[in-house]
Order: structure tokens, then sequence, then C-alpha cells
């Protein structure tokens, strides 16, 4: 089992050049990240985590959304690079998107003041839980993703555009779809300066 968990681990990459082909069915898809939500630790059991799937023109809305806030802020001469970037990610099949529920983070903060600092944080690595677990999930099902962060820029249009509630705060974006290339060699700084054992 251990050996299989690594293995899944390690399988795990960014990979930026997808298609908008999938290697498994919408439900499968739907089935992981609902899997995943259901699973995956949140502080003091807080369930504040949420995700919301994006397919088909919806996926590609969505980065039609990032573009043109992009477009906004970018100066004209240097849009190209960002359009081809983002351009990549429309590509793509899907996009899954994670948020933290806010109404149960500002709870908890009222329910537990002595850790009232705490709990913005602690949300923020529950969300990083969650992504890495559908990541690494799709990743299994032989699709490549890659970790997006356009928030808040586009938070608001987002918001709008499917009826997310107000209090849900956007912290990542996931574009999924059918590798079309390989990731490259990972290079790995040595793990004797990473990690201390004292018995």
């Amino acid at each position: 089992m251990s050996k299989n968990f690594f293995e899944a681990v390690k399988g795990r990459r960014s990979v930026y050049a997808i298609s908008k082909e999938s290697t498994i069915s919408d439900a499968k898809i739907q089935e992981i990240v609902e899997e995943a939500v259901l699973h995956s630790p949140t502080s003091f059991n807080s369930q504040t985590s949420r995700a919301v799937v994006l397919l088909g023109e919806q996926h590609d809305k969505l980065w039609d959304i990032t573009a043109e806030a992009l477009r906004k802020i970018v100066p004209t001469e240097q849009f190209e690079g960002t359009a081809q970037k983002l351009a990549s990610f429309k590509a793509g099949y899907g996009s899954v998107l994670f948020f933290e529920d806010q109404v149960g983070v500002k709870q908890l903060q009222e329910n537990f003041a002595l850790y009232a600092d705490n709990f913005p944080i602690w949300s923020n690595q529950s969300s990083g839980i969650l992504q890495f677990v559908v990541w690494t999930a799709l990743a299994e099902e032989g699709i490549g993703a890659s970790l997006q962060h356009y928030n808040p820029l586009i938070d608001e249009d987002v918001k709008k555009e499917w009826g997310i509630p107000a209090e849900w705060k956007l912290i990542a974006e996931l574009p999924f779809g059918k590798p079309v290339t390989a990731p490259g060699e990972k290079e790995f700084q040595p793990i004797e300066a990473r990690v201390k054992v004292f018995k």
C-alpha cells in the first residue's frame, strides 16, 4: 500500500501541455472531486473546503474571463506571452476551482477566540491538502494538470458568472486534460538538507 501511495505522489506533476480530451468520464471526474472534498482533512473538522468543476464551454469561459481581466492590467506589448499561457490552460478539458468558505472560518474564530489568528492559515492548509488530493487522483487516471493562482483578480467575475456565494474565497484554479507531452525531469535538492532526524 505504501509503495502504491508514493508512486501516485511521484506521478503528480505540473503538466502544461494538455488537450480537450479526457481519459475518464465526466462522472468519474465529479466522483474524484466529491470524494476528495469529503475525505480531505480540515482543522477542527470544519469542512470549509469547496470546489467547483467546470467542463467544456464553462471551462473555456473561465479562461476567457481571466484573459479579459489580465488584458486590463498587462501592458499591450507584453500581453502576447500572457495570452499564450492562458491559451494553454484553455486548451484543456476542464478546470477545478478551489474555494474556502469564510463563514465557517469566521465561526471558528468566534468559537475559539484563542486560535482566531490561526484559522485563516489552517483554512489555506486544508485547501492545499484538497488541491493535492484532487491533482494526484486525476494524475492516477492519466489526466495532466497544473495549479494556477489568478485570484483575487478574477474572483468577482467568477462569482457572478457561476453564482458562487460571496463568502467563498477563491484559492486556486486547476486546469486539466489529457497530456500532450510528458513533463521534464525533476531536479531535487539534497534530502539531507531538507529533512532532519533526531533520535
